[in-house]
């Protein structure tokens, strides 16, 4: 089996010390470097091609959401995966729009931390349930309907809009399967479908389009009121 390549990246020496041990714990990942600021960590990554970069928000030079926006942009199937002590809403909003496919609290459990990598690295994504709630309601509340996306709805069948829509209120796999009385294995397929025909990196940005196409309203329920389920 392939190892998951992971570079490493917090201005602490003793943070990245940590996780290299954290991550050793685990056959199947390899560290193949480390980087102490976010300009490093864009040169390392175009050099190394990790499968995931493990990133810090704050540090010196170029910080993470910045770091993360530009390794994003020279490669844009890269996955990263944000590691902070702040579950601060702006940072969470700001690293999902630089295009992280993750993010998670510094308190995380190792076990939690290592199984994080891997769910992002075979394209999911990811964030800590300390923050989920707080960015669902951040996008509903900074995010204006769109008529253009509300147009792009049509590209969906009327049950992978169903699953949107869930998706959109943040509800995972088994409780999309549980509220439609499907099997866990079609709500994912119908999630890769709708990424897919949408154009859209991930979860998380399928949440913020359900709320640009109006599929889903603050507070209130989806368009059309296919679904009813409420978010939890």
């Amino acid at each position: 089996m392939t190892p998951l390549r992971v570079l490493v990246v917090d201005d602490d020496d003793l943070m990245r010390a940590g996780l290299r041990a954290v991550l050793s714990t685990d056959e199947t990942v390899q560290v193949v470097g480390e980087a102490a600021d976010g300009r490093a960590a864009v040169e390392r990554t175009r050099v190394l091609r990790p499968d995931l970069v493990l990133m810090d928000v704050r540090m010196p030079e170029l910080d993470g959401i910045a770091a993360t926006r530009q390794i994003v942009a020279a490669m844009p199937g890269a996955r990263v995966l944000m590691l902070t002590t702040f579950s601060d809403d702006d940072y969470v909003v700001d690293s999902l729009a630089a295009g992280a496919s993750g993010f998670l609290l510094k308190r995380t459990r190792p076990e939690r931390l290592l199984e994080a990598l891997h769910v992002v690295a075979a394209g999911e994504s990811l964030l800590s349930p300390a923050v989920t709630r707080a960015v669902v309601d951040r996008v509903a509340a900074a995010t204006p309907a769109d008529p253009a996306a509300g147009r792009r709805l049509r590209e969906l069948t009327p049950r992978e809009r169903d699953v949107l829509q869930l998706i959109a209120r943040g509800r995972a796999n088994a409780e999309i399967a549980a509220d439609l009385g499907v099997e866990e294995s079609t709500v994912k397929t119908h999630v890769k479908r709708i990424l897919a025909k949408l154009g859209l990196r991930d979860r998380v940005h399928a949440v913020i389009f359900g709320y640009e196409a109006g599929l889903v309203r603050p507070g209130g329920a989806g368009r059309g009121n296919r679904v009813t389920a409420s978010g939890h």
